[in-house]
């Protein structure tokens, strides 16, 4: 192999097997076991663990989502919905973006550093579509990371790509993931309230403590693009 081909592979490997291991683990089936409903049966047996090894408990929860942030895993939510369920909305609040920002800065370096071995131009239209971004790259980025349908791991590797900057990825991303990290979390709260009544029925699902946090949720998915129809709108 030539020897820019050896350096072309070397920068790129990184990314190959953090994605790699990100498809191993959906594949395996692991992400299941974060299912709330199987929690919820077995909440009883994981408190009891939590209550016994308080530390423990807590650098497992956050190092394994930020293992899954790290690997592009497009189910993390589930692990916070988790994290509200077994630790609380508040200290999941505060667990879930530690390990938010340490996954995904080790994702945008390892994506930086393979895109930073391609020789070849971009084609025009991504050509322009990195332009455009990089006119207005702190409005960009804010609006990206607050857009929480999109696979969390699929918008890092787009941003390394945009050529964020390091000081405004890892400030868009503490923002905007702790803003919904709390309010995932106290989904996953709210979710193992009701589960914990009995069956899942209508009645049961109408409470406040789910309610609200879903509506939050609602409001922040569909914030950006109403925002960005309200600037064209106003532009035009």
């Amino acid at each position: 192999m030539p020897a820019r081909g050896r350096r072309a592979w070397r920068a790129v490997l990184p990314l190959v097997l953090m994605v790699a291991l990100g498809v191993a683990a959906v594949g395996s089936g692991v992400l299941d076991t974060v299912d709330a409903s199987h929690l919820v049966r077995g909440e009883g047996s994981l408190d009891a663990f939590i209550g016994a090894h308080p530390l423990l408990s807590r650098l497992a929860f956050t190092g394994l989502l930020a293992v899954a942030i790290a690997t592009g895993v497009p189910g993390t939510i589930m692990l916070v919905l988790a994290g509200g369920l077994l630790f609380g909305t508040v200290e999941s609040t505060l667990l879930g973006p530690v390990a938010l920002v340490a996954g995904s800065l080790a994702l945008y370096a390892a994506s930086r550093r393979a895109f930073s071995a391609g020789t070849r131009q971009p084609p025009a239209f991504a050509a322009r579509l990195r332009e455009r971004y990089l006119r207005h790259p702190v409005r960009h980025t804010f609006a990206l990371r607050f857009v929480p349908v999109v696979p969390l791991g699929a918008m890092t590797i787009a941003l390394a790509w945009l050529r964020c900057p390091l000081w405004l990825f890892v400030a868009a991303t503490w923002v905007g993931g702790t803003v919904s990290i709390a309010v995932e979390s106290a989904i996953g709260a709210g979710l193992g309230d009701t589960l914990g009544r009995g069956p899942m029925t209508a009645a049961s699902l109408a409470n406040a403590r789910l309610l609200v946090p879903l509506a939050l949720f609602l409001v922040i998915a569909a914030a950006p693009p109403l925002l960005k129809a309200w600037r064209e709108r106003r532009g035009g």
